[in-house]
Parts: structure tokens; sequence; C-alpha cells
């Protein structure tokens, strides 16, 4: 049986995306869990547009095989229900697959599951995140994580990449291919969150690190070694490192590489440079390390974007 837990003010994607992928994927399949909604408050329970889903009380997934939490405005409110958490705790321990979607991370985090394990979150929660559960190993720019038997999932529409993921699992890769098929969307999604999150907000940086950030941004073409930023910031190149990563959830040397892809991908896009006039102006050297870093970001090298731009 398959759970989908819901809060007041819950993000409607977060439930019916996993809902629908797991009712496709049964009849491909042959043999369909039941879905079940469930929540502390039962019966018409809101989300944030307004739409309700009818949920059971959380007594109902106590047999549930996989449980999977929601994010959303709520979400807050949900982490600091000790029924919820206790609930959370029981899947977990009997070895229930428990997963959250998008902020729904924060409720797992609080009911203890994610202490020392990596997951991952809403891009634009990472910072809070980051500050308020130190412990976990957040993996800021994944589309979701796997740690055992607990996953975790990024923003909204990443839940149905989380949940092809526990279909192909369960059913094989044929089936959750021919489930994505269906729901005409990838099987396997290439790239991280960066190509979704304006690059984890680097481009308009917040915090003690927006001067360092925004002075990098100007500086692409030079060397920008972890010496030469901590020089900039003040701070020995140890602790900078440290806290660097610690607040922003990247290492300095992740985060100088995002800000040359979100320039490169401006030129590249808007532009008729040569891809090697690109690169060595904003500090990649040559454009086949350029073209490496594209592929990890957006999944798609330079020319591809650069070809559907024109297209558009």
């Amino acid at each position: 049986m398959i759970a989908i837990l819901v809060f007041p003010d819950f993000q409607l994607l977060d439930a019916a995306g996993p809902i629908s992928v797991f009712e496709v994927a049964g009849r491909f399949a042959r043999t369909s869990a039941p879905i079940k909604v469930v929540s502390a408050t039962p019966g018409e329970v809101r989300s944030s547009s307004g739409v309700a889903l009818v949920a059971r009380g959380l007594k109902s997934a106590a047999g549930a095989t996989t449980l999977i939490v929601a994010g959303g405005e709520g979400v807050k409110t949900a982490a600091n229900c000790r029924h919820t958490k206790a609930l959370l705790r029981a899947a977990a321990k009997r070895g229930c697959r428990v997963a959250s979607v998008c902020s729904g991370a924060y409720v797992l985090a609080e009911a203890g599951l994610l202490e020392g394990r990596r997951a991952t979150t809403h891009w634009g929660r990472t910072r809070d995140f980051l500050a308020t559960y130190p412990g976990v190993k957040l993996e800021a720019d994944r589309i979701f994580v796997r740690d055992d038997n607990i996953w975790t999932s990024a923003g909204i529409s990443a839940g149905i990449d989380l949940a092809l993921a526990m279909v192909a699992a369960d059913y094989g890769d044929d089936v959750a291919r021919a489930t994505a098929r269906q729901l005409v969307v990838h099987d396997r999604r290439s790239g991280g969150q960066s190509q979704f999150s304006s690059l984890l907000e680097l481009k308009v940086p917040e915090g003690r690190f927006a001067p360092l950030l925004a002075w990098a941004r100007e500086h692409l073409d030079q060397p920008l070694t972890v010496e030469r930023m901590a020089e900039q910031a003040g701070m020995s190149a140890r602790h900078f490192a440290r806290a660097f990563q610690g607040e922003t959830g990247v290492t300095p040397s992740k985060a100088i590489e995002r800000l040359r892809i979100d320039v490169a991908r401006h030129r590249v896009q808007s532009g008729n440079e040569a891809l090697e006039v690109v690169a060595r102006a904003i500090g990649f050297g040559d454009p086949e390390r350029m073209r490496r870093a594209f592929i990890r970001s957006f999944g798609q090298p330079p020319q591809a974007l650069r070809r559907a731009a024109r297209a558009a």
C-alpha cells in the first residue's frame, strides 16, 4: 500500500504527481498497490491552491510499504505535529520506504529521519534548510536522493521523478519508461536543479558572501581559486571554504563554475560568438571544459542550447 501524507496548505502537485505515476504504473505492471491519502487532519484537506483532497486518518498508513510526504506552504506546522512524526519514525523503523517531495523534507528532518543522511529539497529552501538542519548531508542540486529506505526529492514536479524511480525499483525499467511515456515526461531527467533554480540563487545571492559572489561574477575571466576568494573575503582559505559551503550548500569552486555556466548560457543562447570565444572570455579556458560543465548542469552541450534558443 502506498500512502501520500498531506496537511492543510500542501502543494497539490506534490501529492497528485506521485499518485498519477503509481496509478499509471499499476496498469502497466498489472499488479497495482492501493493508494491512500492520509493526514493528521482527516476529511477534506485543503491544498494551497484551494483544491482539497479527502484524506483518511494517520492510522490508515500503518501498513504502508511506501509513505510519501508532500511539501507546501503549511509544511512548518506539519513538521511540528507529534502524531505525524511518530508515524514517520515507526514507518522507517519497520523498513517502510519513507519519502518526501519538495519541502516535505522538513517533516522528515523534524522526525529525525535525515540526521546524518544524504537528502535534498527545493532549491529555494536550501539556505534555510542548511541552517536549520546542519546534521543533514544536503545535496542541493539533486533531483532526488535515496539513502537506504529514506528518499527525498527536489521541488514539486520532482516528485514525479522520485515516483518513477520507485516504479523502476519495484517493477523494472520497462514499466517506468512506459509510465513516463504515458505521462509525457522524461523517465530520467538529465541535469540537476541548477537548470531550474537560477543556479541555486547564486545569480542574486544574499547573506555575507553576496559581495564576494558579485565581485567574482565581474572577474570570471580570471583564475578564481579558493585562496583568492578567501583573500577577497578577508578569511583564511580553510575557514572560508567551510563557511562558504555551510551557507550556500556548494563548494567555492562549484559556485564559480555555476556562475560561469550562467553567463556562458546567456551568451550562447542570445549571441553568435564562437564557443571558443565564450569559453575563454568567462574563464573556462577551452570549449571542451565548458561543454562538460554544460552537460553536468543541463544534460546538453552548448550547441544544443543554442539550437533550441534559435528554434524557439
